[in-house]
């Protein structure tokens, strides 16, 4: 139980880090869809190139986070030569990237379709692999049980990044057409949507200088006997990675691909958008991996983690179903957050965040076979689904546009997750609490079909009707889970429990 106590602390301030983070950066979503013209396809411009960056991230980190863990919290590995190991590994590795790409960047960029702009590649190249180095030492934080350094960092990041953005999109566009001489020389209009990426640049370079401390404190040095241990561990991991991230992003990258006409791009971008407003799904997951991977392989030693798992998973589903639910009731509102012109794209929040959820589902059960070090199941399970995913996305997008990406994702999630669990079964038994999950689930369906199904005419009737449902399902939350006497000692709400 104090393992849990210790968990949901870490998972609020991780949590609140993520969520606030992740409504801060919404901010980036109205301005660039208001600035840049769904029919520009500059936006299709940022979802793609960022679709490769988090596919890029996975290799050049080639799941050294997870492996830390693993081995930082083994008896008989020295934590300070699994850390040194694990940043000179991941900062050579990403070092190498990044003179790759310049290297092949003449050919490169008409590849991918930059000809006219090299510099999104290289620019986001240098980023990625800062991204990279700072995973591992933010991992180093996590293992530390540092939060606050954590989410001050996350928050320096996004702050900068949100200034800048809103100083180049939006208050120096209006000033260069009153001073062009002036602004014009820190401002040049022709730039356009690769703002986007300089600004990244900035931003994730100082913050990595943030870091300075840490990186003083690691030997840099290569245990080699370790990170041939260490390699022998992750190397599934990395496959499971890739596949796991190319159901996340495959969609994006292959859509200029599968449609390469300039409405490719368009249609790109209004897609990406509106997975913009169901990104709290992702928001959750990894608020929940933070602070869960810790947890899990600190525990790895103790005699009643399955029960603790099982507990984690039933949370987990409990709080990313009311998420769920709370975003459909209200997403007449949210709608607001993208321009006007990327709305048409809104029909695809419900199946991408129901994919989302399939995939954090996934995510904690996928425990089983990094305990037990055999991480190649994770690799087959994310294939089978990743395969499933880009199938859809030949077959179907020609057909039905970016509503077969949603769909291609929730498939592909969807087999990931029932594979990983009867698998798990036979290896790694847990007593998930099967029955109460089930209720949930059914009474999540029957809620959310009542949102799509009733129609009251009035945008302000509708949520309200639905956040009466909403109330419903905590009404239900409390009565299963015996919250009754918690909130019976709430200020004013005590006096409406029974």
């Amino acid at each position: 139980m104090a393992n849990l106590k210790s968990l949901a602390k870490d998972t609020v301030i991780y949590g609140l880090t993520g969520m606030v983070g992740r409504f801060l950066n919404y901010l980036l979503v109205p301005l660039y869809t208001a600035k840049i013209s769904a029919s520009s396809g500059g936006y299709g411009i940022i979802t793609n190139i960022y679709g490769y960056i988090a596919l890029i991230i996975i290799i050049l980190t080639f799941g050294m986070e997870t492996t830390f863990f693993r081995f930082s919290n083994k008896d008989d590995e020295d934590p300070k030569a699994v850390i040194s190991t694990s940043f000179m590994a991941v900062t050579g590795v990403s070092a190498l990237f990044v003179l790759l790409i310049f290297l092949t960047l003449p050919w490169l960029a008409p590849a991918m379709g930059y000809a006219d702009h090299p510099s999104y590649i290289s620019v986001m190249a240098i980023v990625v692999a800062l991204d990279a180095v700072q995973s591992i030492l933010y991992a180093y934080l996590r293992y530390q049980h540092r939060p606050i350094k954590f989410a001050s960092l996350k928050f320096a990041f996004i702050i900068l990044n949100i200034f800048l953005n809103l100083l180049y999109f939006m208050w120096l566009p209006s000033l260069y057409k009153s001073y062009p001489g002036v602004i014009g020389k820190i401002y040049d209009p022709t730039i356009g949507v690769g703002y986007a990426f300089y600004l990244n640049l900035v931003c994730t370079g100082l913050v990595t200088l943030l870091f300075w401390k840490e990186i003083a404190s690691i030997k840099f040095r290569v245990d080699w006997p370790l990170l041939r241990r260490m390699l022998s561990y992750t190397w599934p991991l990395l496959l499971l990675g890739i596949v796991g991230i190319l159901n996340q992003t495959a969609d994006k990258i292959l859509y200029p691909i599968i449609d390469p006409s300039p409405n490719g791009r368009v249609q790109l971008g209004i897609y990406g958008a509106a997975c913009k407003i169901a990104m709290i799904m992702a928001i959750i997951t990894n608020a929940f991996r933070w602070a869960y991977e810790p947890f899990v392989f600190g525990k790895s030693r103790d005699k009643d983690n399955r029960e603790a798992y099982a507990s984690a998973m039933r949370y987990f589903i409990i709080f990313t179903y009311l998420a769920f639910l709370m975003v459909m009731a209200w997403i007449d509102v949210l709608k607001y957050i993208i321009g006007r012109d990327y709305w048409e794209g809104m029909k695809v929040v419900p199946i991408v965040m129901a994919a989302e959820i399939m995939m954090g589902i996934y995510f904690n059960l996928s425990f089983w076979y990094k305990l037990t070090d055999k991480t190649i199941w994770g690799a087959v399970f994310s294939f089978i689904g990743c395969a499933v995913l880009v199938a859809i996305n030949f077959i179907f997008v020609p057909h039905y546009g970016y509503m077969a990406c949603a769909w291609g994702g929730f498939a592909g999630y969807g087999i990931s997750m029932v594979l990983c669990y009867f698998v798990g079964r036979k290896y790694y038994p847990i007593d998930y609490p099967l029955k109460d999950i089930a209720i949930y689930t059914l009474a999540t369906a029957a809620i959310f079909a009542a949102y799509m199904l009733i129609d009251l005419g009035s945008t302000w009737a509708n949520t309200l009707l639905r956040t009466i449902l909403l109330a419903a399902f905590f009404a239900l939350l409390v009565k299963m889970e015996h919250l009754q006497p918690m909130l019976k000692k709430l200020p004013l709400v005590g006096k409406f429990i029974k």
